[in-house]
């Protein structure tokens, strides 16, 4: 393992989030505390409480799973996505470095960005509402598996997208929509019975649950099919990524 060379591109993009701290780490910040705000407000005062827990406090673990999903994507997508823009990509091909330690490291700096993010935005949270986390290491658990798993989707779009369009496609059209219908700001339990059945064909419902089930103790599934389902995505997208690097699909041409 070229511990060097991952630390090298690792740094290098954890080094761009520097250069562009208000996109990187402010500005979905402010987003989402809007969210909070304009949410917990319009909705909370409507819906006092959800299963005991105040509705500000409910949307929190949304709010921040809808910030790692979007952020995790966009980092990764763009972090691999301009190398190829650029050309560069063939020196980092061309370099003594396997295809793990190119991808550990592209996925390594996106997810860091993204926990940053969570973490932050969950600080912010406890200014507006009293926060509670009864299980702190699955927290943990789901935050970083969460990350790592939409960085390397992300990582898959990058060398997927053929132009800037493309590269937005996704992250706006599909992963977005299913975040806001995957129970960020509700309970499915909330739905009619034909949506609830609906629902749980979506990704976003078992990440969502489970993260929130850290929170509270209440979750729409049962914890351990919101991990399972978890690490399902996850080997899909290393197995897309490992066929793409065998393949060299978008990266030798």
């Amino acid at each position: 393992m070229n511990l060097y060379a991952i630390n090298a591109i690792y740094r290098f993009e954890m080094a761009r989030t520097g250069r562009t701290l208000f996109q990187s780490i402010i500005s979905p910040v402010i987003s989402t505390s809007l969210y909070f705000v304009v949410f917990g407000a319009a909705i909370g005062s409507r819906i006092s409480e959800v299963d005991g827990v105040s509705y500000g406090a409910f949307i929190v673990p949304g709010l921040i799973m809808l910030s790692l999903l979007t952020q995790s994507l966009s980092n990764a997508s763009f972090g691999i996505y301009f190398p190829r823009f650029t050309g560069t990509i063939y020196e980092v091909l061309s370099a003594p470095v396997s295809y793990l330690e190119i991808v550990i490291a592209y996925v390594g700096a996106a997810a860091t960005k993204s926990i940053i993010v969570g973490l932050i935005i969950l600080a912010t949270a406890g200014l507006f509402v009293p926060l509670e986390i009864q299980h702190p290491g699955w927290m943990l658990l789901f935050l970083v598996l969460t990350s790592v798993t939409f960085a390397l989707f992300g990582f898959i779009i990058g060398i997927w997208a053929g132009n800037f369009e493309q590269l937005q496609l996704v992250p706006l059209l599909i992963v977005t929509p299913l975040a806001f219908l995957g129970g960020s700001f509700y309970s499915i339990s909330m739905l009619p019975p034909a949506w609830q059945t609906v629902t749980l064909f979506n990704p976003v419902v078992y990440l969502i649950s489970g993260f929130r089930w850290s929170f509270y103790g209440m979750a729409d599934v049962g914890v351990g099919v919101s991990l399972a389902m978890t690490l399902l995505f996850l080997a899909i997208c290393i197995a897309i990524i490992a066929w793409i690097f065998k393949t060299g699909y978008r990266l030798k041409s």
